[in-house]
């Protein structure tokens, strides 16, 4: 299918061919038959694209400052192989568009293939032929409304939002400040409302315009008589509420609202401006009330709305994001908005470039709505895409799942090894044709069947959100494949059982991504204590950081929290360093009412080992990122071996240190040695046993925290 693409490292900005995106649940599948430019958006994100690195740097200092937090946490080359794998890749432009429903898998059953709807959403309802959704961001389509209309729908749910959080009442007057695209939405919104309405921007076309659009009145920003005006209009009382949709660097629509609201007036801030509020003359002195509009409304950024489909109880939050679209479409179908004369270009999408050539300037042309149109297209639903025609090695590979640490650790390691990468598949197209492009992979696609039906392929590397690493485990043994997951092998009891189950059936070997047993400094660690015929006491300590409630991995459905995602690195290092098998544990979290903490992210974890020796985790997300992340400590025999982050690492013995040097964390190395006995069919360099052991561990961890009582790791229970 086609697809607008950005070039994030270059700014190339083309039409290009792509995968169609997956579905999955809560998700709809939907071809699109118009999307609209967000001029004023999307010229902000195209401009940071196309900025050198220097640039790029200026326009988004909060990522300089997570670069440099990240250097101090992971030094300066992992962090440069993070910073290169962001910026070399391909970013999807676009989040309001219409189209018909090709399939469905909404929980509530409300959208049928046929329905014409509406789209929301950076990164899904983008300039492309298909398009997946998740379902609170859809909507159906009165019959009353084209879709060319309806494919206005995010932008006037976000104009919606705006005029919800000034509150005008009937006969209130408002004042809109930038009178772009938005602008133009939100004074026919307040019109519709029966309010006064005075329109202010810089060009005098669209002032021009909101008059059409219904503004009673509307000025140039530099208009000498613009005070005097919005005195005479509002009778010498000030504005009951001011909209700013401008955007701007600076603060000059913040200023002149200050001084044309009237006392204990509202300031509603939409656009993108500079929040430099001056408190005097008066701020402070009219007591003005300033808000800031959230998007399309309530459910932005809200993962379990957003992503999840859990809808907030239409009796306790009337107005949503999915709701404000359903109303903006309603008032477009009673004749209360008129969108028509605010198209003023449609582009077929194959020339997308000539609309953003007049979106960023290049062709001086007046423009406000412009639209990509859709044509039938019989090759847009195809999953795969075939590009290059690398040969094929002994150990043919092919990933399901590329996301960054696929990009950064696994791929660059396979290649360097000498594996061929043949396939790659992600649930977004774009994705999975920006790491094509990057790696040099053969194909391709948005669909795992692509990969595990492929005979060629012999091993699959997983690298997908942790709730579906099991489901694919077993399918790629199914198909005859050796498997490399990424931690964790499985989420839960029942999903480890029916990983087992499959292994049992199959000859090939699973290995799991625990690198830190890879690592060079603790190679060493592990020989130095290897013959001392005593237990071992070893100490990790885990600087973690915070991470909030809403990030992927502390989702139960998603990533089944830190302990089951996380802790099972260092559970797997201790059986690595004692050589024996976890055999009970205990663990005890902090206890807080602070809801913004998650408890078992602060844990003192200890392990008891078949061979008597004891384990201690203190794996901690309370602390000062500034504190470098992992220190391990190991004691036996006289001897004391510590590791430092895995950047040094030292013997005690004799009463001496000797120094051991560090070059990572083992993820060169585990790819490698995985590779290499897959290659001489000698199976997993981890044994499979040892892997259910860790995993299990962690579920035991989660059990013990839930009962306060240690809990026995026995394997006859995923064998049952």
């Amino acid at each position: 299918m086609k697809q607008v693409i950005q070039n994030f490292k270059t700014g190339q900005l083309y039409v290009d061919e792509v995968p169609v995106p997956a579905i999955s649940e809560g998700m709809v599948l939907v071809e699109n038959e118009y999307s609209l430019i967000s001029a004023g958006t999307e010229r902000s994100t195209v401009k940071v694209a196309q900025a050198n690195l220097l640039g790029k740097a200026k326009q988004r200092p909060d990522l300089v400052s997570q670069v440099i937090q990240n250097i101090q946490k992971e030094g300066l080359s992992a962090t440069i192989s993070k910073v290169r794998t962001k910026l070399d890749s391909l970013k999807a432009l676009g989040y309001s568009t219409s189209g018909r429903v090709i399939a469905s898998m909404d929980t509530k059953g409300l959208f049928k293939p046929g329905d014409r709807v509406a789209c929301a959403g950076a990164d899904y309802a983008s300039h492309s032929e298909v398009i997946s959704v998740p379902q609170n961001l859809v909507t159906k389509i009165p019959d009353e409304v084209s879709s060319e209309e309806a494919a206005f729908t995010t932008l006037g749910a976000i104009a919606l939002q705006g005029v919800r959080q000034a509150d005008p009442r009937l006969g209130e007057k408002v004042c809109v400040i930038g009178l772009g695209l938005l602008g133009q939405l939100t004074v026919q919104l307040l019109k519709a409302n029966g309010c006064g309405v005075f329109g202010i921007d810089m060009s005098d076309q669209l002032i021009a315009l909101s008059k059409e659009s219904g503004a009673n009145q509307a000025l140039n920003r530099n208009d000498s008589n613009l005070i005097s005006a919005c005195e005479n209009f509002t009778n010498g009382r000030g504005f009951d509420s001011i909209i700013i949709t401008a955007a701007t660097p600076t603060n000059d629509p913040i200023v002149l609202s200050t001084e044309i609201a009237r006392k204990k007036g509202k300031i509603i801030v939409v656009g993108a401006v500079k929040m430099d509020i001056p408190r005097e003359p008066f701020f402070y002195k009219n007591e003005l009330e300033l808000k800031i509009s959230c998007s399309y409304g309530p459910g932005r950024y809200d993962v379990d709305y957003e992503e999840l489909g859990k809808d907030y109880p239409y009796a306790y939050v009337r107005w949503t994001e999915q709701r404000n679209m359903e109303a903006f479409l309603d008032l477009i179908a009673g004749k209360a908005i008129g969108i028509k004369p605010l198209i003023t270009h449609v582009f077929d999408i194959a020339e997308a470039e000539k609309a953003y050539d007049i979106v960023m300037g290049r062709v001086k042309e007046p423009h406000i709505g412009i639209l990509l149109k859709y044509e039938t297209n019989t090759n847009k639903l195809q999953s795969r895409t075939e590009v290059n025609q690398e040969p094929i090695k002994e150990i043919n590979t092919g990933f399901i799942g590329a996301g960054s640490f696929a990009q950064s650790y696994l791929i660059p390691n396979v290649k360097s090894w000498g594996g061929s990468l043949d396939g790659v598949v992600t649930s977004k197209g774009i994705t999975s044709k920006s790491v094509l492009d990057k790696f040099k992979f053969n194909f391709c696609s948005s669909d795992a069947k692509d990969v595990l039906e492929k005979k060629e392929i012999n091993t699959v590397f997983i690298a997908t959100p942790h709730v579906s690493h099991s489901s694919y485990v077993i399918s790629s043994l199914k198909a005859g494949k050796s498997v490399f997951v990424e931690k964790p092998l499985a989420m839960n009891m029942e999903q480890l059982k029916e990983v087992v189950q499959a292994k049992n059936a199959s000859e090939k070997p699973v290995m799991v991504g625990f690198n830190r047993r890879f690592a060079p400094v603790a190679e060493e660690l592990k020989k130095e204590f290897e013959n001392t015929g005593e237990p071992m006491v070893v100490n990790i300590r885990v600087n973690a950081g915070f991470i909030p409630k809403d990030h992927w991995s502390q989702i139960p459905e998603i990533g089944g929290g830190r302990i089951v995602g996380e802790v099972c690195h260092f559970i797997d290092l201790m059986q690595y360093f004692t050589g024996a098998d976890p055999v009970r544990v205990f663990a005890e979290s902090i206890n807080t009412s602070n809801e913004q903490i998650t408890s078992a992210d602060n844990v003192a974890i200890t392990i008891k080992f078949s061979n008597g020796s004891v384990g201690n985790l203190t794996y901690l997300a309370n602390g000062d990122k500034s504190l470098p992340k992992e220190n391990i400590e190991v004691f036996s025999g006289g001897k004391v071996g510590i590791i430092h982050d895995f950047r040094s690492g030292s013997i005690y013995k004799d009463n001496k240190q000797v120094k051991l040097k560090s070059v990572g964390k083992g993820h060169k190395e585990e790819v490698h040695r995985f590779l290499e006995q897959v290659k001489a069919g000698k199976g997993s360099p981890i044994p499979f046993e040892s892997i259910c052991l860790t995993t299990l561990s962690t579920f035991k961890i989660l059990d013990s925290l839930s009962t306060g009582l240690p809990q026995l790791i026995n394997l006859e229970e995923i064998h049952s």
